[in-house]
């Protein structure tokens, strides 16, 4: 439990440095990012329950890279102060990417 509170902190901090970051992402406040972390866990998790485990960002592939990136974007429905552009998610997805290699938001 400890462990899964960690985690959507961690996400919500790297969506925060994401929308300092990235143009055309934009997130305002922790607890709206905290919101979005959920949300885009949970619209992972229905994606790849749905379509199976290869889309995943896991899988390092541009699939994977693509999903992670409507996935991002499709958030931005349910969180109401987060505004994302399709340039936006790809480039959010890239860099969540690469901070992910770095410092992973999943328990593996």
């Amino acid at each position: 439990m400890i462990g899964m509170i960690v985690r959507f902190i961690v996400s919500a901090l790297v969506l925060l440095f994401v929308g300092f970051l990235v143009p055309g992402f934009a997130i305002a406040g922790f607890w709206n990012a905290l919101l979005a972390a959920v949300v885009i866990a949970v619209i992972g998790f229905l994606v790849e329950s749905i379509i199976g485990k290869k889309v995943s960002p896991q899988s390092r592939g541009v699939v994977g890279f693509i999903t992670a990136a409507v996935v991002i974007y499709a958030a931005q429905f349910f969180v109401p102060t987060m505004r994302v552009s399709i340039f936006g998610a790809l480039l959010a997805s890239l860099v969540i990417g690469i901070i992910d290699a770095f410092v992973p938001t999943e328990i593996r």
